[in-house]
């Protein structure tokens, strides 16, 4: 079954997080260290990701296009928002930053090559391995940051799954409409602009900076965008 890989990665983030607020509880202090090494190794992965960009002024000039969408239809303020009404609903027990764990986590599950080239990979040939190696991954990231962010970290698989089974439902059409080496410049690019976006969550969980992330989102798109307008023309 194609849509396999997806299920998967959503428990694996739901299953992770219920095991996370087991670590809720812990003293501040450890949680604090435990807050700082997440955040160290989430920009270490976005430092990685940023090295194998192949035009870094596209990956800039992604990044201000998406962000200045994403700042006019204020992403961050609708998320925040749907985070909030979570934390209505769901009450305030376990629930911490609600809001902060549903941006930051669906950005961290979402922005890397794995979740475009799993999703393809699924849809064109049925095999879900990158998705089954991206659930291992993501369990055990899903466990550390629900100690940081509670419940909302758990709700983020929620658009994890979608945004794997969209580009599954159309990997067919991608394929089609979009050579191959243009699709995989794309990959490559999409990952550099997610690095970026891992760097502010990152220097955001260690308060150096007060960074928009949710506003980022629409990057990721406009980094596909790009690199398909500069190949055609």
């Amino acid at each position: 079954m194609m849509f396999m890989g997806a299920v998967a990665n959503g428990l694996a983030i739901v299953i992770g997080g219920l095991l996370g607020l087991i670590f809720t509880f812990i003293p501040e202090p450890i949680k604090d260290s435990i807050m700082k090494i997440q955040a160290l190794v989430i920009m270490t992965l976005g430092i990685q990701m940023v090295v194998e960009a192949e035009d870094i002024i596209v990956t800039l000039l992604s990044l201000i296009i998406g962000v200045v969408i994403g700042e006019v239809i204020r992403l961050e303020e609708q998320l925040n928002r749907f985070g909030h009404w979570m934390e209505f609903k769901l009450g305030d027990k376990h629930a911490g930053n609600l809001s902060q764990g549903f941006v930051s986590g669906t950005l961290v599950f979402i922005v890397g090559a794995m979740a475009i080239v799993g999703g393809l990979d699924a849809g064109l040939r049925g095999s879900n391995e990158v998705l089954y190696t991206k659930s291992i991954m993501d369990f055990f990231i899903a466990i550390v940051m629900t100690t940081t962010y509670g419940l909302g970290v758990i709700i983020s698989g929620v658009p994890a799954f979608l945004y794997e089974s969209g580009i599954i439902v159309s990997a067919s059409q991608i394929a089609r409409l979009i050579p191959e080496y243009i699709l995989d410049q794309m990959i490559l690019q999409v990952s550099a602009t997610g690095g970026v976006i891992l760097l502010a969550i990152g220097l955001n969980m260690l308060n150096v900076t007060q960074m928009r992330v949710g506003n980022m989102i629409p990057s990721i798109f406009t980094a596909m965008a790009m690199v398909y307008i500069i190949n055609i023309f």
